[in-house]
C-alpha cells in the first residue's frame, strides 16, 4: 500500500473514531480534550460534532490552519508532558472524552516517546471517559473498547476509563 492509500486509510478511521467516541459522550457532562493540534483538522471535526462542548487543546507550538485554531481560553501551549499535570491540577479528573493526537509516526517510537501520556490521560479522564489514540495506550486505568467494524485493526485504538 502507497503512502498515500495509507495516509487516506489512516483519515477514514480517524472520522470514524471520533463521530463514534463523540456519539458515546451525548448524555454525559464533562470536558474534552485534544491532544495534539497539527494543523487543526481533528480538533475543527469534534467541534463541529460537539459545537456545545468545551474543547481544550494542547500544543506545543500551535500552528494549524487559522480557521482551526481554538478561542485563546481553550489553548494550552507548551510541553504537555508539563501542561498536563498544571491542567489536571485546576480541573482534576473532569474529561469525558480524550483524543490523543501525537504521534512520530512511528509506533515503536512513540511508545518511548510518549511513556509518560498515559497517566497523564487517566489522571484527566472521568471513570468511565472514552479514550481514543493512534497507538496503543498502555495502563492499567484503560481498558480497550472495540471499535466500529469498518476501522481496521491496528488502525485506531479505543479505551474507556475504569476505577
Amino acid at each position: 500500500m502507497s503512502r498515500l492509500d495509507s495516509f487516506i486509510r489512516r483519515l477514514e478511521a480517524q472520522r470514524t473514531v471520533l463521530n463514534w467516541a463523540a456519539a458515546s459522550i451525548q448524555g454525559r457532562d464533562g470536558l474534552v480534550l485534544e491532544l495534539g493540534l497539527g494543523n487543526g483538522r481533528t480538533y475543527d471535526h469534534l467541534r463541529e460534532l460537539l459545537p456545545d462542548r468545551d474543547i481544550y487543546v494542547f500544543e506545543r507550538n500551535p500552528q494549524p490552519n487559522p480557521r482551526s485554531l481554538p478561542p485563546e481560553s481553550f489553548l494550552v501551549v507548551g510541553d504537555m508532558a508539563e501542561t498536563l499535570g498544571a491542567f489536571e491540577k485546576r480541573h482534576g479528573a473532569a474529561a469525558v472524552l480524550v483524543h490523543a493526537d501525537v504521534t512520530t509516526g512511528v509506533p515503536e517510537r512513540d511508545v518511548i516517546a510518549f511513556a509518560w501520556l498515559p497517566a497523564h490521560i487517566v489522571a484527566l479522564a472521568a471513570i468511565g471517559a472514552t479514550v481514543v489514540s493512534g497507538w496503543a495506550l498502555d495502563h492499567d486505568k484503560l481498558e480497550a473498547v472495540a471499535l466500529p467494524p469498518d476501522v481496521p485493526e491496528g488502525r485506531y485504538f479505543a479505551y474507556r476509563r475504569v476505577a
